[in-house]
């Protein structure tokens, strides 16, 4: 890996709990809660993106804390209408709710087009919401040598129209990476990475205020590897962020 000097104090982590949880497991908060107010973590970000179900009370179970609250999706129209099921921007925001993943793998496996996921981010910026905008390629795509070609696509059309970046995070989530326990080489990640930077660099508004993180199998035990890779500012954390013991030590190894 490059000598790239950097420290992790200003770390982004993001607990994508995806389709579990229930109130239950609010309890679970009490102990992230107080990481996040201590000294030490200040100047880093955690934020939680629960299920809808559960975003009205996370967000009163953390209100005196650090924590910041994000949810998982949203319809490309942020108007209200007749689309049974959906859930929009305007919603998100009126529910107290600051951020949005989008573009996540999982939602472009059940049909979001980069099309799709460019009407969602422009929905949810005209709502002051922050993005989490997800990019990756397929293990198929991988192994044609397609990753760059894939991920400007995903990159260009996604983030069309959009005039400044200061609310958007870039996730890098190599599709086959999410879920499998399989992380990219590091010589991999790293080179992927300083692609993603130069395909945004041709895209001022975006280069900007770029902040890159990386998702997909990230646990304890890897985490602290990957942060050592020059321009990731942080990770977005799935299985491993259901379980606050694990969750507090992937924070707690990759602060520097």
């Amino acid at each position: 890996i490059n000598s790239f000097n950097k420290t992790n104090v200003n770390m982004i982590y993001i607990a994508n709990w995806k389709m579990y949880g229930n109130l239950a497991d609010i309890k679970s908060l009490k102990n992230v809660i107080n990481l996040s107010n201590q000294k030490k973590f200040k100047k880093s970000k955690i934020i939680y993106c629960p299920p809808f179900t559960l975003l009205d009370v996370f967000i009163k179970k953390t209100k005196n804390s650090k924590i910041i609250i994000g949810a998982q999706n949203c319809h490309f129209t942020n108007s209200y209408g007749a689309f049974t099921g959906s859930i929009n921007s305007k919603m998100i925001k009126n529910i107290g709710a600051k951020y949005v993943i989008l573009g996540h793998s999982e939602c472009r496996q059940a049909g979001d087009t980069n099309t799709t996921i460019n009407k969602k981010i422009i929905s949810a910026l005209s709502e002051k919401l922050n993005i989490i905008f997800c990019i990756g390629e397929t293990l198929d795509e991988k192994k044609k040598g397609n990753t760059k070609k894939i991920l400007k696509k995903q990159i260009s059309i996604g983030l069309s129209k959009v005039k400044k970046n200061k609310n958007i995070l870039i996730a890098y989530e190599p599709r086959w990476a999410i879920g499998t326990g399989i992380t990219p080489r590091l010589q991999d990640l790293e080179k992927t990475i300083l692609e993603i930077k130069k395909i945004c660099k041709k895209m001022p508004n975006v280069y900007s205020n770029l902040k890159i993180l990386y998702g997909g199998s990230v646990n304890n035990e890897n985490s602290s590897q990957i942060v050592k890779i020059p321009f990731i500012q942080g990770l977005l954390i799935g299985k491993a962020s259901l379980n606050s013991k694990k969750f507090i030590d992937i924070i707690k190894k990759t602060i520097i």
